[in-house]
C-alpha cells in the first residue's frame, strides 16, 4: 500500500517510528539511509529509491544510497538527473507523474528505462541549506494523489536532514579534539624540548648531549640524581624528542603508591582478582602502549614487583594481576630515582639484576650547587614566569638579593629556587625583589654571614646598605646619579659608601 492510499493514520505513524528508528540504531548517515529507503521499500511499496548526499556545504552530490524492490534492476544514475540537481538546487520537491513524458529525462537517463511509473524527489534540509535529495520512483498509476506522500516523504527527508546535522556536527567536534589534541602535542613538544632546559653550565651541557644521544632510541634510560633536579623534565624532553612522540607518555610515582597497590597500578587486573576488582582494569603499561613509560623513584618499589617488572624489561610482556593471559607490550621504559641504587643492593632492597637492565644508560643530572652559573639564569626565569602568573610588575632582582642566591647552597636544587621566587614575587610589592623579600632560609648565619637576628639599627643599616648597592649598580658607580636615584646628595652617598665599605670600582664597566 502506498502513501497516496487513504491509509490509517496508525500505519504512517508506525511507518514514521520505523524511519526514525533506522538512524537510531545506525552508527553513520549512510547506513541510515540504507535502512530507511528499506523501510520506504516494505512499507510504501517503493520500485526503487536513491539518496543523494553532499559531503560538505558546496560539493557536488554523490550517491550515498540505493535500493530496488524485488525483480527490478538497480538503476545507476552518475552523474544525477537534471531532475534530482533542479530539487537540490532549488530546495524544491519536483514529482513527476509520469517520467516517460519528461523531457528532462531522457530515455538513456530515465530512471525507469523507458516504463511509464512516478518519480518523487524532496530536498534534504539541513538547517536553512539543502543538503541532498531523496528520490522515489512509484507505480505510476494515473488518479494516483500525490499530497498525502509528498508529506510522508518530506518528513523522511527532514529525518534523515536531522541525522545528517548530527554527524555533520560531531565530525566537526572530531575535527575540533583532533586539531586541539594535535595542537596540545605540539606545545608540550615545544615545552619539554631540552634545548628549552635552563642551564649553559659545563655539567648541563653533558645532560644535553646524553638528551640528544639517547632520544632518537628505544634504549632503556635510567636518569640519577637528587630530589628536585629536573629528573621527570629530562625524561619528558626524552620523550618529545624520540619516534615515540605522538604516543602517550604515562608517569608512575613508585614512592607516592603503597605497596599493595603498586602492582596492579603497573599490570593492571581482572574482574575478580581481589575484592572490589569489579572489571578488568588496564595497567599503566597498556595505557602507555607504544610511548613512554616513566617510572619515577624507581628506588622505592618493592622487591615482588621488581621480579615482575624485570620480566616485562626481559620478555615485553606480562600477567594482569588474577590473570593467566600473557599481555604483550611494546613500551619505553624511562626510570629515575634519587637513592643510591648500589648501596640499596647491597642491602638486599633492590635487585641487581634489575639495576642491569635498568642501567643501560644513565644520565646523571647535576645539582643546583654544582651549576652555579645556572642559578641567576634560573631565578630570572621563574620570576618572569611568577609576575605574569601574579599580575606583577617585576623586573629584576637586587644586588644584594642575587648575591644571596648565588651564596646559597641550595639542598632542594631547582624545586627550592622555584618556590623561593614564586614566594619573593608573591611578598614583593615594588618591582625590585630585594634581600628581605627572600626567606629566613636564605638570610642565616649558614648561608649568608650575616647575624641571625638583627638589632633595629642593623636592620635599618642592612637595608640602607642594599638600597646602596643597587642604586650604584644601576648607575654604573657614580655617585652623583646615584644620589639623585635616591632623593640624596652626593655628599651624603660618599659618606654612606665609605661607612658600608662599598667597593664602588666593582660596578664601573
Amino acid at each position: 500500500m502506498s502513501p497516496s492510499d487513504s491509509q490509517p493514520a496508525d500505519r504512517l505513524l508506525t511507518a514514521l517510528v520505523e524511519v526514525t528508528q533506522a538512524f537510531a540504531h545506525s552508527a553513520t548517515v549512510a547506513s541510515g539511509s540504507q535502512r530507511l529507503l528499506e523501510v520506504l521499500r516494505r512499507q510504501h511499496a517503493v520500485l526503487q529509491a536513491r539518496v543523494w548526499l553532499a559531503e560538505q556545504p558546496g560539493d557536488p552530490l554523490r550517491l550515498a544510497a540505493s535500493i530496488a524492490a524485488a525483480g527490478e534492476r538497480r538503476a545507476k544514475l552518475d552523474p544525477p538527473s537534471p531532475i534530482t540537481l533542479r530539487v537540490f538546487e532549488s530546495g524544491r520537491p519536483v514529482v513527476v507523474p509520469d517520467t516517460a513524458r519528461e523531457p528532462l529525462l531522457a530515455p538513456t537517463r530515465r530512471p525507469d528505462r523507458g516504463r511509464a511509473r512516478a518519480l518523487v524527489s524532496v530536498p534534504v534540509p539541513v538547517g536553512r541549506e539543502t543538503a541532498g535529495v531523496l528520490e522515489l520512483e512509484l507505480a505510476h498509476r494515473p488518479d494516483r494523489a500525490y499530497d498525502v506522500a509528498l508529506r510522508f516523504f518530506k518528513v523522511a527527508s527532514a529525518i534523515l536532514g536531522q541525522a545528517l546535522r548530527g554527524e555533520r556536527r560531531l565530525d566537526e567536534e572530531r575535527g575540533r579534539l583532533l586539531a586541539e589534541n594535535t595542537h596540545l602535542r605540539e606545545e608540550l613538544r615545544e615545552k619539554y624540548d631540552f634545548s628549552r632546559i635552563i642551564g649553559t653550565s659545563g655539567p648541563m651541557r653533558a645532560v644535553y648531549e646524553q638528551i640528544a644521544q639517547v632520544a632518537r632510541t628505544n634504549t632503556t634510560v635510567l636518569i640519577r640524581g637528587e630530589s628536585g633536579t629536573g629528573k621527570e623534565l629530562i625524561a619528558h624532553a626524552i620523550h618529545f624528542n624520540s619516534l615515540r612522540a605522538k604516543k602517550p607518555f604515562v608517569k608512575v610515582s613508585c614512592s607516592a603508591l603503597p605497596e599493595t597497590l603498586i602492582e596492579s597500578e603497573l599490570f593492571g587486573y581482572e574482574k575478580g582478582a581481589f575484592t572490589g576488582a569489579q572489571g578488568r582494569k588496564a595497567g599503566r603499561f597498556e595505557l602507555a602502549e607504544g610511548g613512554t613509560l616513566f617510572l619515577d623513584e624507581i628506588g622505592d618499589i618493592n622487591l615482588s614487583t621488581q621480579v615482575k617488572l624485570l620480566r616485562v624489561i626481559q620478555e615485553r610482556e606480562f600477567e594482569r594481576v588474577g590473570g593467566v593471559e600473557a599481555v604483550k607490550v611494546n613500551v619505553r621504559l624511562v626510570a629515575a630515582t634519587n637513592k643510591n641504587l648500589e648501596e640499596a643492593i647491597a642491602r638486599g632492597i633492590f635487585r641487581e639484576d634489575l639495576h642491569y637492565r635498568l642501567n643501560v644508560f644513565t644520565i646523571f643530572v647535576p645539582p643546583l650547587r654544582e651549576r652555579r652559573p645556572d642559578v641567576m639564569l634560573l631565578a630570572d626565569h621563574f620570576v618572569q614566569k611568577y609576575a605574569a602568573e601574579h599580575g606583577k610588575h617585576i623586573k629584576r632582582l637586587s644586588t644584594p638579593a642575587i648575591d644571596m642566591l648565588m651564596s646559597y647552597h641550595w639542598p632542594g636544587n631547582v624545586r627550592e629556587l622555584e618556590n623561593t621566587i614564586e614566594r619573593a614575587v608573591v611578598v614583593c610589592e615594588g618591582s625590585v625583589i630585594h634581600g628581605h623579600h627572600l626567606p629566613p632560609a636564605l638570610q642565616t648565619a649558614e648561608a649568608t654571614g650575616t647575624v641571625p637576628q638583627l638589632s633595629l639599627a642593623d636592620a635599618v643599616s642592612a637595608f640602607e646598605k642594599d638600597l646602596l648597592l643597587d642604586a650604584l649598580k644601576s648607575t654604573q658607580g657614580n655617585r652623583a646619579r646615584a644620589a639623585k636615584l635616591l632623593q640624596s646628595t652626593e655628599r651624603i652617598i660618599r659618606y654612606k659608601v665609605k661607612q658600608h665599605h662599598i667597593d664602588v670600582g666593582r660596578f664601573r664597566p
